[in-house]
């Protein structure tokens, strides 16, 4: 899509896009988020996973959206369908060349094919935890909206991820036709207010803050997108990386900017962007040995203090992702971040209560929530056993 297309939609939105902001009612609470709803707890990505996220009282809800072949938004953070995640039902046509369904890619998928989809039935093997919901339909980003109106009056936030490969981009639509389509579908529910645009392809961001300029956005990284790549398009990371701008950062050089430290460079960089939030992996992909906290040999830190105090000299809050170990919980506190994304809310937020010292959002009334789940959610006619596996 075109930039003047783009242009088209941003002045159709009209209204919707002037009306007054109710800047972020939630904001007074810490920003605990459901890495795709909670995704150690329950399916992810689906409005079961979102229901969960309401029950156990997360401030955001997290996720991410794919753009089909027709243009409609659904919640789903693969580029293709993940066999470990989702069971063929059947195809919408006979002989619809494009099934099985499983395996392909969504920008190359239509929205009925996709709803065909069982993505309920199967447990992940790294998150044994996980409740399944059998036959569980994915959901268009409409439709996560329609629930969360009915299974809540809080005004829960939303922090919502545009999947678009800049290592290869024929995988996924392009940046414009996600903006585009977010725009739309955000003024039609006059949520500005509520939404946050993550994402790691930079450029993306840009183009939200210049054509939504009410709308926040937070720059996702690691060490595997601030650096340009290896040789044969190899990702590195804090050790060992190429040298450059980086396809991921909308080809900025984060070596240009000022500071003695990767942090400081990777804030001032995205405050370049006009990022409201910087939003980094907390581990480094550079740690050895498989360690996955501060208490372990060989664990190096990505999100650190140096980088936290500049994004906050800069204006910017840090929320850093993916966190599932209370040692690693508890060190983020410590060196100040704004919010947690991780795949166990519930866990975070005992521990969060424990210490009694931030403040949290209501929990969500479990029978209504239920409730409008029981209403909202879609399934197919053909589910896995329960099992989850």
């Amino acid at each position: 899509m075109r930039y003047s297309a783009l242009l088209s939609v941003v002045l159709a939105l009209g209204s919707a896009t002037a009306s007054p902001i109710k800047r972020w009612a939630y904001s007074k609470y810490f920003d605990l988020q459901g890495h795709r709803g909670g995704r150690g707890e329950t399916i992810e990505n689906t409005l079961p996973s979102f229901a969960w996220g309401l029950i156990n009282g997360v401030t955001s809800l997290e996720m991410d959206l794919s753009l089909t072949k027709d243009g409609h938004l659904v919640v789903w953070h693969d580029e293709s369908i993940d066999p470990t995640k989702c069971i063929d039902t059947g195809a919408v046509i006979e002989d619809d060349p494009m099934f099985p369904y499983v395996g392909k890619y969504i920008a190359n998928l239509t929205l009925a094919q996709v709803k065909t989809l069982d993505c309920g039935s199967l447990r992940l093997d790294a998150f044994p935890l996980q409740e399944v919901y059998p036959g569980t339909k994915l959901s268009t980003l409409s439709e996560m909206f329609d629930f969360v109106s009915c299974a809540t009056d809080e005004e829960v936030l939303f922090n919502i991820e545009t999947k678009i490969d800049s290592d290869y981009r024929n995988l996924t639509r392009s940046t414009e036709d996600f903006v585009a389509a977010i725009g739309e579908v955000y003024g039609q529910y006059n949520i500005w207010d509520r939404v946050t645009h993550q994402s790691f392809e930079w450029e993306a961001l840009k183009l939200s803050k210049e054509l939504y300029p009410q709308l926040r956005t937070s720059a996702l990284c690691d060490d595997t997108t601030i650096y340009k790549n290896l040789d044969g398009n190899k990702a590195g990371n804090l050790t060992t990386h190429g040298t450059g701008p980086s396809d991921w950062l909308a080809g900025i050089d984060i070596d240009i900017f000022p500071g003695d430290t990767v942090g400081e460079r990777v804030a001032r960089a995205a405050a370049s962007i006009n990022a409201d939030f910087l939003s980094p992996v907390a581990t480094s992909y550079a740690s050895t040995g498989g360690a996955a906290d501060p208490a372990e040999k060989g664990w190096i830190a990505f999100t650190n203090k140096t980088m936290v105090d500049t994004a906050h000299s800069l204006g910017l809050q840090v929320k850093p992702w993916t966190p599932n170990r209370k040692s690693l919980h508890e060190y983020l506190l410590d060196i100040g971040v704004d919010g947690i994304i991780t795949d166990y809310p519930h866990e975070l937020r005992r521990l969060l209560e424990h210490k009694g010292t931030y403040p949290l959002v209501p929990q969500g009334d479990i029978e209504r929530v239920m409730g409008c789940l029981a209403s909202h959610v879609q399934y197919t006619d053909k589910k896995g056993d329960g099992k989850g596996y």
